[in-house]
């Protein structure tokens, strides 16, 4: 089973790397559910990551994903950087004011990928039926879902996870992912890939002026959850 952990730093990815994590979501402000990188983050992880593949998240702010033009701009430059940079792929997302996939915005977005391979984020996951979704994903072109099964966590949303295995896509499972759910969600869903994003919080030193806590990868829990991914992988 393939392990995908979301890091925005790039310390977390070298040590993704270097723990055996199959592929890399490379974002920025994990926090806020994550939002595109900039090219010095992403130079710097693809210069010190040689076994991952570095896929890179395209979201141009936090919250829902119905863009303006403006927007939708700025995440066609994006896909045009990342992809010309080296990434192995990236991962997009846009809905319509009605909820479902915008497929002119997702086509604009495939275009600039330029053959780079292309993921649909969990902008899937607020859609009205995901598994309508995923089929117009498919129509698209795109391969392959980070998806939850439209719930919080994928515990949760294994009945729609085993539709949309149907719906002849990849998916990259993900919401509450850890080393003690891992094999059983897998086992549960059928899919074959897991997203995680193990992080611990670093307090601020403090003082009169605080900006909150940061957070590191947590390399303990990545090393286990990729531990128990490629046990459920044996025969």
């Amino acid at each position: 089973m393939k392990v995908e952990i979301s890091t925005d730093s790039a310390d977390g990815a070298v040590a993704a790397d270097r723990l055996g994590a199959d592929r890399i979501e490379l974002c920025s402000a994990g926090a806020l559910g994550g939002l595109t990188p900039g090219p010095g983050l992403l130079s710097a992880v693809l210069d010190r990551c040689h076994r991952s593949a570095v896929h890179v998240l395209i979201r141009p702010r936090e919250g829902g994903f119905a863009y303006s033009p403006s927007e939708v701009a700025a995440m066609r430059a994006d896909v045009r950087h990342a992809a010309s940079a080296g990434a192995a792929g990236v991962v997009v997302g846009a809905l319509g004011q009605d909820g479902r996939l915008d497929a002119a915005v997702l086509g604009e977005l495939i275009a600039e990928a330029g053959g780079v391979p292309v993921a649909l984020h969990r902008a899937v996951d607020v859609c009205p039926d995901p598994v309508e979704a995923a089929h117009t994903a498919a129509e698209l072109g795109i391969r392959r879902i980070l998806t939850s099964g439209g719930a919080i966590r994928a515990e949760d949303g294994v009945p729609v996870l085993r539709r949309l295995a149907r719906a002849g896509v990849t998916l990259t499972a993900c919401g509450g992912i850890r080393s003690h759910n891992a094999r059983r969600i897998a086992e549960a869903t059928g899919v074959d890939e897991i997203h995680a994003a193990p992080r611990r919080r670093v307090p601020s030193p403090g003082g009169q002026v605080d900006f909150g806590p940061h957070h590191h990868l947590d390399e303990s829990e990545t090393r286990d959850l990729i531990a128990a991914a490629h046990r459920s992988s044996l025969p």
